[in-house]
């Protein structure tokens, strides 16, 4: 009988505990969250969204550039999912090499802008309870995990699309053989 007391007890503390992490939330991120979707979107319309299409087919002219700057806007202003939908400034060859930048890129971005990525935001938060509780400020943390989230998108993209440009080699090969 014991046992089911204390099996009823662990339940529904475990829901009181995720109660006390959502208030929590309520209390400390999900304010500034929302206000970063509503700063980001008042941006897109300000800006409005033809003028964000130019700057994306410019910003996808050169490599680096492709993937770094762009996969970053497209995070950024886009979020996850949406950011892939970016790869339609592109030609075929470079798709997936974006792609592979773009979704290596949603975790970095929550340190700083945790509206890209909401989904990723506990993981992030999970991370930097750990330097809090060391006495550790955040920012510095932030700052590093951007720029080597940054430093990794480009290697990911130039790997992939050199990966992908030998397999559209090699199909063109295949095809022209038969």
């Amino acid at each position: 009988m014991d046992f089911l007391v204390t099996l009823a007890e662990g339940f529904i503390g475990m829901f009181q505990e995720g109660g006390k992490t959502f208030m929590g939330l309520a209390k400390g991120i999900l304010p500034t969250l929302i206000c970063l979707i509503v700063l980001v979107n008042a941006l897109i319309k300000f800006i409005g969204e033809e003028r964000i299409h130019r700057i994306a087919q410019k910003t996808t002219h050169y490599a680096l550039l492709r993937y770094t700057i762009f996969p970053i806007l497209a995070v950024f202003f886009l979020t996850n999912p949406m950011a892939y939908t970016f790869g339609k400034f592109l030609p075929e060859k470079q798709k997936p090499a974006f792609y592979d930048s773009a979704v290596s890129f949603v975790h970095p971005i929550t340190g700083l802008f945790p509206h890209a990525n909401a989904a990723e935001l506990f993981v992030y938060l999970g991370i930097a309870n750990g330097i809090t509780e060391l006495g550790l400020p955040l920012g510095p943390l932030a700052v590093r995990y951007l720029i080597v989230g940054i430093i990794v998108i480009l290697i990911r993209g130039l790997v992939t699309e050199w990966i992908t440009n030998i397999m559209w080699k090699r199909r063109e090969l295949e095809a022209a053989a038969k």
